[in-house]
């Protein structure tokens, strides 16, 4: 669909791509309008286009749609194309703003790159349009692949850094790398004083090979799972933990690291003696009787 002015006319596109791509044209011309339409078409694209030539129109376009990319004409009677580019921008979309014109210089055209647009290209050479849009499409999919990444990540790690268990994440080598509170009040040290330092600070003298052998089966992509074992505070005491261990892995599946989820279980033991103890003194006690 194209809109031009106040009227507005269907223009048959056979659907060449799964999806509509939504199209908000800024040009004064309803000819080179259906112009770039048609090159899009040409290049594979399935544009369903709406066509703006002022200020407010253009404003209302921004507020009210969902735009796939911008293509705007830098010369217009009612709206220039740095203006329009400024309320593009304060607009907050993340969509590729190409720039187009019959004429105008490089110095014109590095103007526009510098204020924010994605690309320029002349009307009399086209054919770089559809080129130009797909790249900045990409483009513009990346960016919001890594802010949602982004976002992800700083989620889990709010997640991590409140989370009442012991979260640790070491190097292969057994440098600390990450150290949320859980840790801080499991083990004492605070995250300045471990991260960048071996977690085999915790490890008792007296377990000299249980490290190795959890990092010989993380390298191999393998899990711990439950190992309940002792480790040691800041403050010198002991402290009885049950740990899970998981390899990290990066993107290619290598494993690059591990982490540590770990539960304090000393009043669990506790219980768990008490109960024994118990159970002797009864069996002795019965044996006495008998």
């Amino acid at each position: 669909m194209v809109t031009l002015g106040c009227r507005t006319e269907f223009v048959e596109y056979k659907n060449l791509t799964p999806f509509p791509l939504r199209v908000l044209v800024v040009e004064d011309s309803a000819e080179d309008t259906l112009l770039i339409a048609a090159e899009l078409r040409r290049g594979g694209l399935d544009p369903v286009v709406e066509h703006v030539e002022t200020a407010d129109s253009l404003q209302a376009a921004l507020d009210g749609h969902n735009w796939d990319v911008i293509i705007c004409d830098y010369s217009m009677p009612e709206l220039t194309g740095p203006v329009a580019l400024a309320l593009f921008l304060q607009s907050g979309l993340d969509i590729p703003f190409i720039s187009v014109s019959g004429t105008v210089g490089e110095e014109t055209v590095a103007e526009m790159m510098k204020a924010g647009a994605h690309d320029y290209v002349m009307k009399s050479n086209l054919t770089r349009l559809v080129p130009a849009v797909k790249r900045e499409l990409r483009a513009a999919q990346e960016r919001r692949d890594r802010r949602q990444a982004e976002a992800i990540s700083a989620y889990l790690a709010s997640i991590v850094q409140s989370c009442d268990d012991a979260i640790i994440g070491k190097t292969l080598d057994g440098v600390v790398v990450s150290w949320n509170v859980g840790a801080e009040h499991l083990y004492g040290y605070g995250a300045d004083e471990m991260i960048g330092r071996s977690i085999s600070l915790l490890i008792p003298p007296y377990r000299p090979a249980e490290l190795p052998e959890i990092f010989e089966t993380i390298k191999r992509g393998e899990g711990v799972d439950g190992l309940e074992t002792v480790r040691i505070r800041k403050d010198g005491k002991p402290v009885e933990v049950s740990l899970t261990v998981s390899p990290i892995k990066d993107t290619t599946g290598r494993v690059v690291g591990a982490s540590t989820v770990a539960r304090d279980i000393t009043r669990r033991k506790q219980e768990e003696n008490e109960r024994l103890g118990l159970i002797q003194d009864l069996t002795a006690a019965l044996s006495h009787v008998h």
